[in-house]
């Protein structure tokens, strides 16, 4: 099933139903009226949100009404926690290599992981919001999983079965930010502004044959400024699955329900995929050529996030914002 968060002027929304082609939407009140009690208390509240969605797709939902993913909030506006891996190694070691640094062989065993902020979570049409084109503004497509509640010590065998949810995510960065973040050696901070999310989250049937209980095999569609620059098949080159990155976080501690899980920049070894953020395009660049030539994002300037289906129907929607300045 599909579900969303619809504005409605609190700060957590109003969880909706969706149906498989995006056209129209039936708000879940009487049975969830928000995501996260949903998800506290997922093997009772699903079934009852599996059968609105049955009924909605039949067309038969009496209170239907045309779905608009721009009243949609994130569908966890915050969340208990935002974890980011970087399961794609391809895409830490161009970096790397672009700046001269060596790749410690533990990057292929041992996932990289940070936890961003999670209280003010991005809905899929809001504008990026930056005070200034000089901090390097970049967007990064990446896949989320949600989890249930996942104890502490669960191995990467048995910590699929936590998935509840698959979402897109554009985890912005601000590039020029990092590198003194990252020379202090306490991780990053101010250079991860707000995340964005995709209208809907999805239940992983939803994927089909896509969805083999550890990756999403198909390609996230990466438009920017409306041309298409990266087309990185999800489910190739991706060293840790979402089993890994979340054994990985419940090493030392509980993972709560509404927990968060990012893949980290989609990236493929083959350049035909294109790219899923503008660093590893000025990475590639740097190694070729000895500098960068492709600028970070401008004020005024859109990324288009989105994942198609074998019968290319959207399955998520698409993450759509635009770079604007902080207003005072």
């Amino acid at each position: 099933m599909k579900l969303a968060t619809l504005r409605d002027g609190s700060r957590d929304g109003l969880l909706a139903v969706v149906s498989r082609d995006l056209s129209t939407a039936h708000y879940a009140s009487g049975i969830a009226s928000r995501m996260q009690p949903a998800l506290d208390d997922w093997d009772f509240i699903a079934p009852q949100l599996n059968d609105l969605y049955i009924t909605l797709n039949e067309g038969r939902a009496r209170h239907a009404f045309a779905f608009d993913p721009k009243q949609c909030m994130a569908p966890l506006p915050r969340a208990y926690q935002w974890a980011d891996g970087s399961a794609y190694v391809n895409h830490v070691e161009l970096v790397r290599r672009a700046r001269g640094a060596e790749m410690p062989e533990t990057f292929w065993t041992d996932p990289l992981m940070y936890q961003g902020g999670s209280d003010d979570l991005l809905g899929p049409c809001e504008d990026i919001i930056c005070a200034s084109e000089d901090f390097g503004i970049d967007f990064e497509g990446e896949v989320a999983a949600v989890t249930g509640d996942v104890p502490m010590g669960t191995q990467p065998k048995d910590a699929g079965e936590h998935i509840r949810l698959l979402m897109l995510v554009n985890d912005v960065s601000l590039r020029n930010l990092i590198p003194a973040e990252l020379a202090k050696g306490f991780g990053f901070f101010q250079s991860k502004p707000a995340t964005a999310f995709s209208p809907v989250a999805v239940t992983p049937d939803e994927l089909g044959e896509a969805w083999e209980g550890k990756k999403v095999s198909l390609p996230l569609l990466v438009h920017w400024n409306g041309k298409l620059v990266g087309q990185a098949q999800a489910g190739e080159d991706m060293v840790f699955d979402f089993p890994h990155l979340i054994a990985h976080i419940a090493k030392t501690r509980n993972l709560r329900a509404g927990s968060i899980v990012g893949s980290g920049t989609v990236s493929n070894k083959n350049p035909a995929a294109g790219y899923s953020c503008i660093a590893e395009k000025r990475a590639l660049e740097t190694i070729a050529e000895g500098q960068p030539f492709t600028p970070y994002m401008k004020y005024g300037d859109t990324v288009r996030i989105e994942m198609l289906g074998a019968d290319g129907q959207s399955i998520f929607g698409a993450i759509e914002q635009k770079v604007a300045p902080l207003r005072g």
